[in-house]
């Protein structure tokens, strides 16, 4: 039995845990080591059962702990050859750091991992596919300023994902960013919005994809719920009914102890 545990989610973090049969992944270390260390044990995940890390890109909302938690624990860091380099100039690995480049894909214990490009302002950014012992396939795709054909196709061939849904244009255009970073962020190399996710969806759940939750919540341009409802809207608008066709969610900003079952 296969399963996902988001532990946090957004700008001031983000990591995920996926694995079944005693063995998983985190994706992205976001968070201290002490906050990571504290999630795993609230969601009764037994560290030591973490094979390896998997980094999508060098913002520190997606790295700030995996230095100290990866060499406290002995784990195996893994990322594109871009986001290694740009991770050792600030500092966030170490040569005391066990460290790999992922092109196509790793094998960690019984699992697969498999790297997909993805469109951010990012050195060599990416977003990782795990295939559990069981066949299982669970996508996260975040951080990416448009949908790509290969990011889309990974989702397609999922049993769940985690999609972007990053801001309400509106709010960010009304908001307090400075132009520099609004621009930054409705860019092709930013982040995607509420109706660039909807416009996804049902392509998704068509193709099979009936697990969805929405992450990376801005917690200055969104609302959970702005972000949800838009979502089910374009679900709901071609008939399809929410817990019957699909299940849809937002992943909260810390764990509520859930874990997604697939």
């Amino acid at each position: 039995m296969a399963k996902v545990v988001p532990l946090f989610s957004g700008s001031s973090g983000n990591s995920y845990y996926i694995g079944s049969s005693g063995e998983g992944v985190l994706i992205d270390a976001g968070r201290n080591c002490k906050q990571l260390t504290n999630m795993l044990e609230q969601n009764e995940i037994d560290i030591n059962t973490i094979g390896a890390i998997f980094i999508t890109h060098e913002h520190v909302d997606h790295c700030q702990g995996v230095r100290v938690f990866a060499k406290k624990y002995g784990i195996k860091v893994y990322a594109s050859q871009g986001t290694l380099d740009a991770m050792a100039e600030k500092n966030y690995i170490s040569a005391e750091n066990s460290c790999a480049v992922i092109n196509d894909f790793a094998d960690v214990g019984n699992m697969r991992i498999i790297r997909c490009d993805t469109p951010h302002d990012a050195r060599e950014s990416c977003c990782y596919q795990v295939i559990t012992a069981d066949g299982r396939k669970a996508t996260v795709a975040t951080d990416l300023g448009v949908m790509t054909d290969p990011v889309r196709e990974l989702v397609r061939n999922s049993d769940f994902s985690v999609i972007e849904s990053n801001h309400d244009v509106q709010m960010l255009k009304n908001g307090f960013y400075p132009p520099h970073i609004k621009a930054r962020i409705l860019s092709d190399r930013g982040h995607l919005s509420n109706d660039a996710c909807a416009e996804e969806i049902a392509d998704f759940v068509r193709c099979g994809n009936f697990r969805i939750m929405l992450g990376h919540i801005s917690e200055q341009n969104n609302i959970p719920e702005l972000a949800l409802n838009t979502n089910l809207n374009a679900l709901e608008s071609i008939g399809m009914k929410r817990n019957l066709d699909f299940t849809l969610s937002v992943v909260p900003k810390e764990s509520d102890g859930r874990s997604i079952v697939f």
